[in-house]
């Protein structure tokens, strides 16, 4: 560990939530919760007002309806979430070369490395001034942790939210963690915390005094080390600048159990097709396909198959697709598919993959997964015919009434509050789903003359 506290974490406070609530003026200071709506959804993040209630990431959204049901429920944007996250990533880039991206929303960066600090009072200034450009460039907050290490600057970072700064000076942080609950540190999680409870063990001070020895014995040989150390406050992790991306995949879960095996085939099709567009779209190849079927009992199943080189075509993923397909029991329903591809390469080898050539993604294909994750555009075809869809909280634009965003739709209406996000609340219309004059738009920028949505990325 070094002796300064050069090392930054950055967290933004409630992400998506925030930037949904700062992109329209009626949520400010609202509850807000973002994620999938279906009955088997999830929460990605909910605003600190719908905390309050209990409300948190990861939740059941059904859960999240019954103890907040007066919150507005929306739907990831994510491109827009990606343009402020580069926003963001360039000035954490401009403090140093050395910056490690954990998330969106969510990196380390060394201060050292980019002689941008050097002692306290140093660090402190560019957290400060880091957290004021933040929250100028766009509308958001952030909160800052500043330690001697990796894992004291993510822990100060969480102590400081939201919308703060915490510093540790170097030579206190076994004071500091000591009286802290064994959560606290990475890597522990409810299971290995339940069983360090029933051992007796809820501080950091008590993981301590129990012992390296008896750590390894408790949670194991890695574990145990890892465990102990981290309790005596040592961590000699690097920042890192690169995180090398192992794998890019996509999944869907399904609202209803697919039972009908040509829809599952049709739909194991789809997913290789916006499998693809991400690997190409991060100029990435692969040589292992990954079929991931989770069913109706909860049991899921992978398969895989590799390929003689890497490619990115998307006929080759889908027949791989299929192939693997065919060894897997569909029978009582799915609930969630996913396609992926590992073994990532910068180049391809299409000449070996002969039996694909000339097919592409269809037109057809195309339009439908232009979007953000295959499924979050404001307008999809409905399953079983042409009726329009709108995704609650998705930019729309009305030839006469302007721009404005979707507060809900059901029964052939959709309903409309337009309002931007310099704008006061604005009014609430309600049209037929099909109106000729109400379009998709595209999210507008927080603050005036910033960039507008990103594409996709990969998983590290």
């Amino acid at each position: 560990m070094r002796n300064a506290p050069t090392i930054l974490h950055l967290d933004m406070d409630a992400f998506y939530a925030s930037a949904e609530q700062a992109s329209k003026p009626s949520l400010r200071g609202k509850a807000v919760i973002v994620g999938g709506l279906g009955p088997r959804g999830v929460v990605a993040t909910a605003s600190y007002e719908a905390r309050v209630f209990g409300v948190r990431s990861a939740m059941p959204m059904g859960q999240a309806r019954r103890l907040a049901p007066n919150a507005a429920y929306l739907v990831p944007r994510f491109g827009f979430y990606r343009s402020i996250s580069e926003q963001v990533m360039g000035l954490l880039h401009s403090l140093s070369p050395l910056v490690e991206p954990l998330s969106l929303d969510e990196a380390f960066v060394d201060l050292e490395a980019g002689e941008a600090a050097w002692d306290e009072a140093s660090a402190r200034l560019v957290g400060e001034k880091l957290r004021a450009d933040i929250r100028a460039g766009t509308g958001l907050t952030g909160s800052v942790g500043l330690a001697a290490s990796k894992m004291l600057a993510k822990i100060a970072s969480e102590e400081a939210k939201p919308d703060g700064l915490v510093l540790i000076d170097p030579g206190t942080e076994r004071a500091m963690l000591g009286p802290m609950p064994v959560r606290i540190l990475p890597g522990v999680g409810p299971a290995t915390g339940d069983h360090l409870r029933r051992a007796g063990i809820t501080t950091v001070d008590e993981l301590a005094e129990a012992g390296e020895d008896e750590l390894v014995r408790l949670v194991g040989k890695a574990h145990g080390h890892a465990l102990y150390a981290m309790a005596l406050a040592r961590d000699d992790r690097p920042v890192v600048a690169e995180r090398e991306a192992k794998s890019v995949s996509v999944e869907d879960t399904y609202d209803v159990d697919i039972h009908d095996r040509l829809r599952v085939g049709m739909e194991v099709q789809r997913l290789a097709d916006r499998c693809v567009r991400r690997l190409r779209g991060a100029g990435l190849s692969g040589r292992t396909i990954v079929l991931k079927v989770r069913r109706y009992d909860f049991s899921t199943l992978t398969r895989s198959e590799t390929l003689r080189g890497p490619t990115d075509d998307p006929g080759v993923v889908r027949e791989a697709a299929a192939r693997l397909l065919e060894s897997v029991d569909t029978t009582g329903g799915v609930r969630l598919l996913g396609v992926g591809v590992s073994g990532l390469a910068d180049y391809t080898q299409e000449d070996l993959f002969a039996q694909a050539a000339g097919v592409g993604v269809s037109e057809e294909a195309d339009a439908e997964h232009s979007v953000e994750e295959g499924k979050e555009s404001a307008e999809e075809a409905h399953a079983g015919g042409g009726e329009r869809r709108w995704a609650a909280g998705h930019d729309v634009r009305h030839a006469e009434f302007g721009h404005g965003w979707v507060q809900g739709s059901g029964l052939g209406r959709v309903t409309v509050r337009f309002e931007t996000p310099q704008s006061e609340v604005g009014r609430v219309r309600t049209f037929r789903v099909d109106d000729p004059e109400l379009e998709p738009a595209e999210p507008l920028p927080l603050v005036p003359g910033r960039p507008g949505a990103a594409m996709d990325g990969v998983r590290a």
